[in-house]
């Protein structure tokens, strides 16, 4: 059935609309969606596990060595270390900032309880959700905060800390460069440096590393652990009864394997290394000594959490603009079509067209009618006929 010419131009409009609203939220979706999804969600919550290795297990000094009557410095080897960091969201947040609380803990699993504790440590830093570097100032004041010791009634000393580079995450779209990254036990930045393109678990990974040489510890928090003055027999070296002071120093290299597309931390590492010295190139007593992974848990999570983003991604950033931009561009010319060349009335008929009045035909004389009905001038033939 034949649609009307007011029908057509009714589809027409619908269509061109349809088209270009379609086209519209073609161009939106990608600009607006996948900037919002390049952004750090406010109900981030992460937990990772490191361990060392079976076959790598770490060194550990025996702090009741140190303050025993007799004998001297004691560091336990073949100790197996597990550390568990936990990540949440805290205030204050926005549209976009968010602040990042990361507590963590390391123990000797060959130990129960208090006993096996290492340390323990909160660590607070306020980000751009987009980019993951720290903002410059929160109140005014420094954009986080790091608590590494307890006082008299065991609550966690939060120290005013500015940090600078990233920590948690990468920006997304992360390049094959070098970035600023933050240690929180030197409470220094260094560059992590690019180091490869490699695959983990068949998922594309960028290998990034950082070198922190030997920092006095000393002078990054003030801690009575972190300078200790002992005689000389206690630390193990030459000296008998004469007191010795040795600082605590830190250093390590940390290997981060980062999912480029999201910034996700796939993997870690860290080779740490603490130890008592009166020099930083020589130490004397270890405190701590491990080289802690990821484990496969926590590599398969964090994989896992990369590929949803990636998913989604994919679905607003290219999927749904293409198949947006398509179906808007047929529906903006089938209504152009049919607005343009629906609108032109059918040609009409050979012989004229008909319309709802019958087309008249003159009469035809025949027998029985008069003659003077016929269409063409009469001729008087009697007239004719007569002579003047």
């Amino acid at each position: 059935m034949a649609l009307s010419a007011g029908t057509r131009r009714t589809v027409a409009c619908l269509l061109v609309g349809l088209g270009a609203l379609l086209l519209v939220a073609a161009v939106m979706i990608p600009t607006y969606t996948v900037k919002q999804l390049a952004k750090t969600p406010l109900d981030l919550e992460i937990t990772t596990v490191a361990t060392t290795a079976p076959d790598k297990p770490g060194e550990v000094l025996d702090a009741t060595s140190l303050t025993s009557p007799e004998g001297s410095a004691k560091v336990d080897t073949g100790v197996p270390l597990f550390s568990q960091r936990f990540v949440t969201i805290e205030d204050p947040v926005s549209a976009d900032v968010l602040t990042i609380q990361a507590g963590q803990t390391l123990r000797r699993t060959d130990k129960q309880g208090d006993t096996g504790l290492l340390t323990a440590s909160i660590d607070r830093v306020t980000v751009d959700r987009k980019t993951g570097e720290p903002v410059d100032e929160v109140d005014g004041g420094p954009n986080g905060a790091i608590g590494a010791t307890v006082d008299k009634n065991g609550q966690t000393v939060m120290d005013p800390v500015q940090h600078v580079g990233l920590q948690y995450r990468f920006p997304l779209g992360t390049e094959k460069k070098d970035y600023p990254y933050f240690d929180m036990n030197a409470r220094q930045t260094h560059d992590i440096k690019f180091v490869e393109e490699t695959e983990i678990n068949s998922t594309k990974v960028y290998h990034f590393q950082q070198s922190i040489a030997p920092v006095d510890l000393s002078t990054v928090v003030n801690s009575p652990a972190n300078k200790l003055s002992l005689p000389a027999a206690k630390w193990g070296v030459e000296g008998g009864e004469e007191p010795v002071t040795m600082s605590r120093w830190y250093t390590n290299v940390r290997d981060l394997w980062v999912e480029p597309e999201t910034g996700t931390v796939v993997k870690g590492g860290e080779q740490i290394h603490q130890y008592y010295a009166r020099s930083a190139d020589k130490p004397e007593v270890t405190v701590l000594k491990g080289d802690l992974v990821f484990d496969e848990n926590t590599v398969e999570s964090q994989i896992s959490v990369a590929k949803e983003n990636i998913d989604k991604l994919a679905v607003y950033g290219r999927v749904l603009p293409i198949a947006f931009g398509v179906l808007g561009a047929i529906a903006l010319i089938a209504g152009l079509v049919l607005g343009l060349f629906g609108s032109r009335g059918t040609p009409a008929r050979a012989g004229g067209a008909r319309t709802g009045t019958p087309r008249q035909t003159p009469p035809n004389p025949g027998q029985g009618q008069p003659f003077s009905e016929a269409p063409t001038q009469q001729i008087d033939i009697s007239k004719s006929d007569k002579q003047p």
